[in-house]
């Protein structure tokens, strides 16, 4: 006969599925500081040696590291998926942008979709409060600070698609992506583009995701992308420009 006798899990076991999960769900994030050891036991409702032995296990397998009088932290287990020096020269350089933004709208726009249909409330409230804080910004943020923002609310975008291959690796790009944010706004707001231009589009993204249109949502989002991208390009064609006209201008004055 297949059956085999049920056995109750060790206590131990559970804490390590528990914490599996969160990892996997992307709610533990790599370099995230568990709490003390007496306070995880008691929100966890096991004794301290069944912690230790879960603790042990994590560490063995590499999701969590401890490091010496400062506590237990979850391991950096996605690290960065390219380079510091490939990082800049993707958000830098003309060919890589562009195949940056295609991949971007690609992406984002199934994960929009996604989000969509299956979004918990919890995660529209977390977009929408991405939003409300890009809707705050103006322009004493700093150019930095407002593309972390904007970054953040298409992160809470691929969080809420609820698939945790894309969540993950999307996490590992967040450099790629912030960056790539930071050099977009710079150079689109140098030719002619508004804050507040941008911001509409990002809200019309929130408000197909708020109103469960998963077909609005993706077209939202492709939109938005598509537009940077044509900004992007007349920024670059303008500078090819102002470079020939300064030329002529330079040659006709020695003239």
């Amino acid at each position: 006969m297949p059956f085999q006798p049920v056995q109750t899990e060790k206590l131990s076991r559970a804490v390590v599925h528990q914490i599996e999960n969160l990892v996997l769900r992307g709610i533990l994030r790599p370099g995230e500081r568990l709490p003390s050891e007496r306070e995880l036991a008691d929100k966890l409702h096991v004794s301290r040696p069944s912690l230790r032995e879960a603790i042990s296990e994590l560490q063995e397998r590499g999701l969590l590291t401890s490091k010496a009088g400062s506590g237990v932290y979850v391991a950096d287990v996605l690290g960065s998926a390219f380079s510091d020096a490939l990082i800049e020269l993707f958000s830098t350089h003309e060919d890589a942008v562009f195949d940056y933004l295609a991949f971007r709208r690609d992406l984002e726009g199934i994960a929009a979709e996604r989000a969509a249909r299956l979004a918990s409330e919890t995660d529209l409230k977390v977009i929408n409060q991405a939003f409300e804080r890009m809707e705050k910004a103006d322009k004493r943020t700093g150019a930095q600070k407002e593309a972390e923002l904007d970054a953040a609310f298409h992160m809470s975008i691929i969080e809420a698609s609820n698939n945790v291959i894309m969540l993950h690796m999307m996490r590992s790009i967040f450099d790629l992506l912030t960056q790539g944010v930071f050099y977009n706004r710079a150079r689109i707001f140098e030719l002619y583009t508004t804050r507040e231009e941008l911001l509409e589009q990002h809200r019309k993204i929130n408000t197909a995701l708020q109103m469960r249109d998963p077909t609005g949502a993706r077209l939202a989002v492709e939109s938005h992308l598509n537009f940077v991208n044509a900004a992007l390009a007349d920024q670059i064609k303008s500078d090819k420009n102002e470079s020939i006209a300064q030329l002529r201008f330079d040659h006709d004055r020695d003239i």
